[in-house]
């Protein structure tokens, strides 16, 4: 469909719902009659017998001020005179000089009939702003609200009201009492009164009422189907959206023009049934861009789909806590966020229509109907046209055609997709039926072991059904070994395969591959030895293959190893490094030599392995290493062992000196590039700046480590390097490190085991491990988490990625670090309520006895807030005297509380500096007061004692008080009885441990009491 076809369909419906418009409006207005002309009106030609009703238009007498509630036949007394104003129209300028919509008045017209004693007659008031009552010839016969001549006797309340009479002569005289003091923009009759036959009257605002029942009740059916799709289909968002959308238009229409949810539910008042109104027009806007956000997803990152959302949240928050004659003020801007909605959706929906799906130009139809039904409320403010349904059924049925047309396509496609899908079927069972005897094997292994430990049961033989469980996981290793050399023969024989050759270090390779694979020989006689020579020369390989060929190798020799040892060694030999892999296993027999490197062959494996393995482990190291430009070799005697061996080029002084100028080149360059000046690389003799976080880099590559520390360095951090693990552990106690970045791949201690003995003395979060890694592979990112590392970086080492990284877990370090301070000052924040209110209470009752020491308990009580908000309570620390004002102000309002309930003894060291962390002494004293003292009906004393010694200084805080069990102690240093605790002991042990290695120390007696102690370095 063409974009001018789409436009001409579009441009044309709209023309043709705004011409059924028209014609509804023409069909439904009042005849032509003569005009009310100065309060008089001569109806005496009007046929009644019509069934049709006129409009009580044109200027009547208007009365402003005082009501006259006995109504002569003739006259309305007022003492402000009398003017006529047209209706309908607002009398702002009729009521007040200033153009006011507040005050009272009473319209007044008389109309000439021909005398009919039978003829019942009957009067519609649509809308008076915001009370009426309806006379007819000095008699009372309806009104909504109460009009009166202030707003304290008047009651608001604008409904649509009808009336039916008889007129015992040819004259009625109608009077019309209004009353505005809420809506601040116009007041009075702003619509016709329909005047004709009872019957008329009647049927005109049935026929009005029951076509917004039609509306509704068709609106409320695709609610309900929405619903139901929702709780018994998928949950779409969709689905929600339409069903909100559909609601706010049924809460409009039953708020505008008969307001039937007002007759149905009198109790909502008129404030509320405004907001409502108000609300229900947000609603439609939001929900129906929602509604498209859901539809057309494509266009889902539009703008407008940020900012539109919280215009509509601000204009409902406005209305909701705004008088509602000021929220109405926004009425304009309603409309205009439901113009935007409509109009946007019906952007995208065009768009969508010329470029991926025309279905949408269901979308189109239903939203070219919401557009005049939109319009159509500007046009229902200029001509009487009455309530027009057309509009809104037919948008929703455009809406519904749309989704059930979607839902008829995707079934479609999801046949000829369920067509394609078993063709695919058809050749994967034809991959299975080639390789499922390979796998067979190891799979029969794990039934049989898993119905072993369920015959058995787990209770009967613990231990057994233990080393039948580990067994069955390194079954299911070995599976997804087989499984990830599937995918690389499959890669080698479509050349998919491409090597990043640069200057390794086989020792450190050799170290993390051993490492990976100690897992196979527990339980084993078998010991894998790293001989190679710590110094032994880089050679030129790529990283990641040379691992991958090491571990198939290393792996096919524990396999075949019953017991005895597998070594791993090099020597240079004719100018380059021969890498050899030698074992004490089982042997090869010639005739299995002669066909091991084919894919899929492999030598009996014995009782060794419970699955023999697809057999292609051979013959990806053949490839990788022919690859690398060597051949793979084969020395084995059965019963004595194999040997395997490859050489590879070493890396000579000219391409180590180029790879060095490179690597310089691109980390000044990454230096340079950054926007902060750079940060040196510090040793250990750098003053760590407890702003900067401190790294320590690990990795036996020099290179490696100059790169590592420019990139990290221009990020502002504290890098300190190290060349081995066990010069790394030497490292750990010197500062608080904030990450460790560690190679896999080092000689003696690799990055796992480096991981594991950093573990063991913190935690994930106390001290984050970042690995780097040449191999990409589940397991090895595994082994790598298993070890206890939090994250990994794949070589060669992006730059963008490792700065994000380290920033992460620089951040976590930090974080954790933060959250501590700021548990404690957001703890100490939540004042408990009955601490003030008695306190409150306290100064209260001071006011009557004792001024003056009401003046000192509300200076103390200011004090006391003013150090619980203090932003100080953040910092990690602050003056000894800060936390000790803090402290004298508690303690100072709880002794004005508790009297001689409460005795305090204070022994400070005066005269020497001292820095503690923030909120660490006042939760002790509050704990001391709280649960140890005040838990006895006699109280008892407290006793703060600060002590200088050499280096240090020893805080504590003694009480008499009930006391603890020692089971209660461990119970608040583990954070688990501090829910009523204030700031928490737990907290506070927590941060001391962290700035000072030593946390609080508990001494208690149960009803003997409780002394906290801890030491502060000064």
């Amino acid at each position: 469909m063409t974009k001018r076809k789409t436009a001409l369909l579009a441009g044309a419906f709209f023309i043709v719902l705004f011409l059924i418009r028209i014609t509804w409006a023409l069909l439904v207005a009042p005849p032509d009659h003569p005009r009310a002309v100065r309060g008089e009106l001569d109806l005496r030609s009007f046929d009644f017998a019509k069934d049709r009703t006129i409009a009580l238009d044109g200027e009547w007498e208007f009365y402003p001020g005082e009501f006259v509630m006995q109504i002569g036949s003739n006259a309305i007394s007022s003492g402000e005179g009398r003017t006529y104003i047209p209706v309908p129209g607002k009398w702002n300028s009729s009521i007040s000089a200033h153009s006011s919509p507040y005050g009272y008045g009473s319209y007044r017209l008389r109309i000439k009939v021909n005398p009919d004693h039978e003829l019942i007659y009957g009067i519609r008031v649509s809308n008076v702003r915001t009370s009426a009552e309806l006379y007819v010839n000095d008699r009372l016969v309806a009104g909504e609200g109460k009009p009166a001549k202030n707003k304290q006797q008047y009651t608001a309340r604008s409904m649509p009201f009808t009336a039916a009479f008889k007129a015992d002569t040819g004259e009625i005289d109608i009077v019309v009492q209004a009353a505005n003091y809420d809506n601040i923009y116009q007041g009075g009759l702003i619509e016709s009164i329909r005047f004709g036959s009872e019957r008329a009257v009647d049927k005109e605002a049935g026929f009005s009422a029951n076509m917004q029942l039609v509306v509704c009740v068709v609106l409320m059916i695709h609610a309900l189907y929405a619903l139901i799709l929702y709780a018994i289909g998928t949950r779409q968002k969709a689905l929600i959206h339409f069903f909100m959308l559909v609601v706010s238009t049924v809460v409009m229409t039953l708020l505008d023009d008969d307001k039937l949810l007002l007759v149905w539910l009198p109790a909502i008042g008129y404030e509320w049934s405004m907001k409502l109104v108000l609300l229900s027009f947000i609603g439609v806007a939001a929900f129906l861009l929602q509604f498209a956000k859901s539809l057309l997803p494509e266009h889902a990152k539009n703008s407008v789909f940020r900012w539109f959302p919280v215009l509509c949240a601000m204009a409902a928050i406005a209305i909701v806590f705004l008088p509602a004659g000021l929220a109405r003020g926004g009425l304009i801007v309603y409309y205009a966020l439901d113009l935007i909605a409509c109009l946007y959706f019906l952007t995208f929906s065009l768009r969508t229509v010329l470029r991926t799906d025309k279905d949408a130009i269901y979308l189109v139809v239903g939203l070219t109907g919401v557009l005049t039904n939109i319009m159509g409320g500007f046009l229902k403010g200029l001509l009487d046209t009455g309530y027009y349904p057309i509009d809104l059924i037919v948008a929703f049925l455009a809406f519904a055609s749309f989704w059930f047309k979607r839902y008829f396509r995707q079934s479609v496609q999801t046949a000829k997709l369920a067509e394609k899908l078993r063709k695919a079927d058809k050749l994967k069972d034809d991959f299975l039926a080639n390789t499922s005897h390979e796998l067979r094997n190891p799979l029969h292994g794990i039934l049989n072991i898993a119905q072993n430990v369920l015959d058995s049961g787990m209770k009967d033989q613990d231990d057994r059904n233990k080393e039948n469980m580990k067994l069955l996981i390194s079954v299911g290793k070995r599976m997804s070994y087989m499984l990830n050399d599937l995918l690389d023969m499959t890669r080698l024989q479509e050349d998919g395969i491409r090597l990043r050759i640069g200057s390794v270090r086989v020792q450190g390779v050799a170290s993390g591959v051993t490492d990976m694979l100690r897992f196979m020989t527990d339980g084993k006689p078998i010991r894998i030895v790293n001989d190679i020579p710590v110094n032994f020369p880089p050679v030129m390989a790529d990283e990641n293959r040379l691992t991958q060929i090491l571990f198939n190798l290393l792996h096919n020799a524990v396999k075949y190893t019953v017991q005895g040892q597998i070594t791993i060694k090099a020597e240079v030999k004719d100018g380059k490094a021969n890498i050899i892999v030698e074992d004490t296993g089982i042997g090869i027999d010639p005739e299995t030599q002669q066909r091991m490197f084919a894919p899929y062959e492999q030598g009996d494996s014995g009782i060794t392995a419970i699955g023999g393995g697809l057999g292609l482990g051979l013959s990806i190291c053949k490839q990788l290493v022919e690859l690398h430009g060597s051949g793979l070799e084969v020395h084995s005697v059965p019963g004595q062992g194999s040997v395997f061996s490859f050489a590879l080029r070493l890396a000579d002084s000219s391409t180590r000196q180029g790879e060095a100028a490179m690597i310089a080149a691109y980390a000044e360059a990454a230096v340079s590039a950054s926007s902060e000046p750079r940060g040196g690389i510090s040793g250990l003799e750098s003053a760590a700046d407890s702003d900067r976080p401190n790294l320590l880099v690990i990795d036996d590559d020099s290179v490696n480590l100059n790169i590592l520390s420019s990139l990290l360095a221009s990020e502002k951090y504290h890098v300190v390097t190290a060349a081995s693990g066990s010069d790394a552990i030497a490292l750990l106690d010197t500062r608080e490190w904030d990450l460790i970045i560690a190679d896999i791949m080092m000689p003696n201690m690799s990055g796992y085991e480096l991981s594991r003995f950093v573990r063991e003395r913190f935690s994930v979060s106390e001290l984050p491990i970042l690995l780097l890694t040449a191999r990409g592979r589940p397991e090895d990112i595994a082994a790598g988490f298993l070890s206890g590392a939090n994250d990994y970086v794949t070589k060669p080492v992006d730059a963008m990625e490792l700065k994000s990284r380290v920033r992460a877990l620089t951040e976590l370090k930090q974080s954790v670090r933060e959250r501590l301070r700021m548990e404690a000052a957001w703890l100490q924040a939540q004042i408990q309520p009955h601490f003030l209110f008695n306190t409150l209470n306290s100064i209260a009752a001071l006011s009557e006895i004792d001024y003056e020491k009401m003046s000192a308990l509300l200076e103390a009580f200011g004090h006391y807030l003013r150090a619980s908000f203090d932003y100080r309570n953040l910092e990690r620390l602050v003056p000894l005297e800060h936390e000790l004002g803090l402290v004298r102000s508690y303690l100072y309002i709880e002794k004005e509380r508790f009297d001689d309930r409460l005795h305090i003894r204070w022994e400070v060291d005066e005269g020497f500096p001292l820095q503690v962390p923030p909120l660490s002494i006042q939760p002790l004293v509050e704990n001391a007061v709280r649960h140890g003292l005040l838990s006895r009906e006699e109280g008892g004393e407290i006793h703060i004692r600060i002590s200088a010694q050499e280096h240090e200084a020893e805080i504590s805080v003694a009480d008499n008080g009930v006391g603890m069990d020692a089971e209660a102690v461990r119970n608040i240093l583990d954070g688990r009885l501090d829910a009523k605790a204030g700031v928490g002991l737990s907290n506070t042990d927590r941060r001391l441990k962290q700035l000072f290695g030593k946390g609080l120390q508990i001494q208690s007696v149960p009803n003997q009491g409780t002394i906290v102690r801890f030491v502060v370095p000064k």
